[in-house]
């Protein structure tokens, strides 16, 4: 199944590499410990390292069956497995130790999602590739905390959600309620957190507590083309569709109590509110002019990766430079919607409850990105290199003492935001010195789709679903029908088996564990 936004343009039919039966595809599979698996060189040609990927025995079914139905159809007929879409990214220029597949990885376009791979800023051969990233850039989630319990929202959790479904603006097309010009848009663009800080639509500590500080530097909006613009202008401050939500969340259980007390969490009961969204249609465009460009330079420097959905330039190149900046700005204006939703929110909160945003203690614990690509210093082969580090569908991770950190996270390590399905429940973890040496600080982001959107619909009833949900004494709000279904929990992988097999794989560590009790969706 193709990623939310792919084009629907491109033959995803495709063989790559000799046709073979599923026993001889295995052979080239080989479990390294109750939790991980390498891919051998040779699965698919021209692979300059393995390719390795997290799996417990409930999800590695689902991966190996995907592999098995690959197999029966001779290559033709359906999507890439996500093991042979990790190993296409193993066989790119540059590219430095392996090519990861997390527990939550599925087929993507080029890269799988949950795909983390890293090249060498000093190979002048290394790559940068849109499909690494993704079409929403920045994709991310965001986690407030609250001084409320349980028991004084539960009583009025549908007025709640009524209320946030009123303040921020969702769905396909949706449009800000924050007043954007062009100039405010390039500034934006530029300034990242910066931006929302200096017009009010954020407090100066929230950028302390998330990724980047909220600011990529590097960012150029003379990078981003009009058309982005003109899409992004009137969606700042949008939650959009798909699978985006704003999210009343309960503190149902804390593992690390320690961790948890330094993220503001001290009871079960208390209140949060997790708000995943992205780039929007800036983003995507972004992604699709780079795309474009990026054929050119590949034809100019003889670049042929085994997937042409794995389209690529030189990181040194003027395309991969322009994506690079272009990026970094898409991933400025993402951080900007979460916090003019933060805004929203706080103010939501407020008038419900007849007091102010900072009486309720709502502070940012941490914002984290899910697709992107950062210049980072990791060892390889025990000597520090800086490295173009792509992370589609993942989050990164470091872990206790890392300088880019939080001071209030120095002894904890990162806090990992790991959002669940509508109606089930989502996590927070901490970054491992493990995961840094394994994954490049990398973990899961989510529980992974196991069925594609159109399939969902087919199978699933709209009914059922809010019934469902209803039964679990969830409010719910959403703008589209069609999208109960395509996010009910049964399309997706289960979230809880992604993260206890990150955490027992030892690359992040689980904190505290969250549940629903209102839903606002596109």
């Amino acid at each position: 199944m193709p990623e939310e936004g792919a084009p629907t343009n491109v033959d995803f039919t495709r063989p790559v590499g000799p046709v073979r039966t599923y026993e001889e595809e295995m052979s080239f599979i080989k479990r390294l410990s109750p939790y991980k698996f390498q891919i051998s060189p040779g699965f698919v040609p021209n692979m300059n390292v393995p390719g390795v990927f997290y799996a417990n025995e409930a999800l590695q079914e689902l991966v190996f069956d995907e592999l098995e139905q690959h197999s029966k159809t001779g290559g033709y007929g359906g999507f890439l497995p996500a093991v042979k879409q990790i190993a296409n990214v193993a066989a790119l220029p540059g590219i430095v130790k392996c090519s990861i597949g997390l527990p939550d990885t599925h087929s993507g376009y080029g890269f799988a999602i949950g795909n983390v791979a890293a090249f060498d800023m000093e190979n002048p051969e290394s790559v940068v590739s849109p499909g690494g990233v993704g079409f929403d850039i920045n994709c991310g989630v965001r986690l407030l905390r609250t001084n409320l319990t349980e028991a004084e929202v539960g009583p009025v959790r549908e007025e709640l959600a009524q209320l946030l479904f009123d303040h921020i603006p969702v769905g396909v097309g949706s449009k800000g309620v924050i007043p954007t010009s062009a100039q405010d848009l390039d500034a934006a663009l530029e300034m990242g957190m910066d931006w929302s800080i200096r017009e009010g639509y954020a407090w100066a500590e929230d950028k302390e507590h998330c990724e980047e500080y909220g600011r990529m530097l590097q960012a150029d909006p003379n990078k981003v083309g009009k058309r982005a613009k003109k899409r992004g202008l009137p969606q700042l401050g949008t939650l959009g569709a798909g699978n985006h939500y704003c999210e009343i969340q309960v503190v149902d259980e804390i593992f690390d109590a320690r961790a948890a007390a330094r993220m503001g969490i001290d009871r079960v009961g208390q209140v949060c509110v997790m708000i995943h969204s992205g780039s929007r249609g800036l983003g995507h465009q972004v992604a699709t002019d780079a795309l474009t460009a990026m054929e050119t330079a590949m034809a100019r420097d003889g670049l042929t990766p085994n997937d042409r959905q794995l389209a690529c330039a030189r990181i040194q190149s003027q395309e991969g430079s322009d994506y690079l900046a272009a990026m970094a700005a898409a991933a400025n204006y993402a951080w900007v919607n979460r916090s003019s939703m933060t805004f929203l929110a706080r103010q939501a909160f407020a008038k419900q409850f007849e007091t102010t945003p900072d009486d309720l203690d709502m502070h940012v614990i941490y914002d984290v990105s899910h697709n992107i690509a950062k210049v980072e210093q990791h060892m390889v082969d025990g000597k520090p290199k800086t490295l173009l580090v792509h992370r589609k569908g993942s989050t990164r991770a470091f872990p206790p003492h890392h300088p880019l950190i939080p001071v209030d996270y120095q002894f904890t390590g990162q806090p990992v935001l790991i959002g669940g399905t509508m109606g089930t429940c989502s996590y927070v973890l901490t970054g491992t010195q493990q995961g840094m040496e394994e994954t490049f600080g990398s973990t899961c982001h989510g529980a992974g789709r196991a069925q594609s959107r159109s399939k969902s619909r087919r199978v699933l009833s709209y009914q059922e679903v809010l019934d469902k949900l209803a039964d679990q004494g969830i409010a719910i709000r959403l703008a589209s029908p069609k999208l109960v279904m395509e996010e009910a929990p049964e399309a997706y992988k289960d979230v809880t088996e992604v993260v206890n097999t990150c955490h027992n794989a030892g690359i992040s560590s689980k904190v505290i564990k969250l549940r629903p009790i209102a839903v606002i969706k596109g």
